[in-house]
């Protein structure tokens, strides 16, 4: 029998809800935490891409639901939180390696090596190859919000329905951020629908 750990119970526990208590409010220092937190998350060459709006005004939320096919969590929930990808995320490289120093991660020589290669390598590559990288990031860092959003009781639930040229439009993001998914946080109003899985035997192969 598998030992149910305090990480799979929250796993299993995680459900995309829907339905929230329009009233419950959460603090702003409490999505600060949590971001934070969830910023442990890996990143192609720990260049950590993402960038996030929090939408905690109901106007707002009204207001970015009708270029969001009219989602009813989006008005209800407590907050969206808007993950943002930064394609100009390389031009922290050379900071985010000198933090590494100050942090006694690694010597200054291979820090100062490793900066000035990632500035050079990502910002000479195609926009597209890009967009993969950022949309890549960010998804693993929205599992995090979402599974530590769980771990502090509230639930959550990731819309990649949207308008996202429309949503950039009117939050005047720079040509450099593109708007990737819109995560919903909040206390249920109801119970979450459970969802199936395919057999495991279905998905995995191993190499002969």
């Amino acid at each position: 029998m598998t030992k149910i750990t305090p990480v799979k119970q929250i796993m299993h526990e995680r459900k995309s809800v829907r339905k929230y208590n329009a009233n419950t409010t959460i603090s702003r220092e409490t999505i600060m935490q949590l971001l934070e937190d969830a910023t442990s998350s890996p990143s192609s060459s720990n260049m950590q891409p993402w960038r996030f709006i929090v939408i905690d005004d109901k106007e707002i939320q009204q207001n970015i639901n009708i270029f969001s096919f009219n989602q009813e969590q989006i008005e209800t929930a407590s907050a969206i939180i808007a993950v943002i990808g930064d394609t100009e995320m390389y031009l922290n490289a050379e900071e985010i390696y000198a933090k590494n120093v100050e942090l006694g991660y690694m010597p200054e020589e291979i820090a100062s090596k490793l900066g000035k290669d990632s500035l050079a390598m990502y910002s000479s590559i195609p926009k597209e190859a890009l967009l993969n990288i950022v949309h890549f990031d960010a998804g693993l860092i929205s599992m995090q919000i979402m599974l530590l959003a769980k771990e502090m009781g509230y639930d959550t639930v990731p819309m990649g329905g949207f308008d996202k040229s429309k949503f950039a439009e009117y939050m005047e993001l720079p040509s450099n951020e593109v708007p990737i998914l819109l995560l919903a946080i909040g206390e249920a109003a109801g119970p979450a629908y459970g969802s199936s899985r395919l057999p495991i035997e279905r998905l995995v192969r191993f190499n002969k």
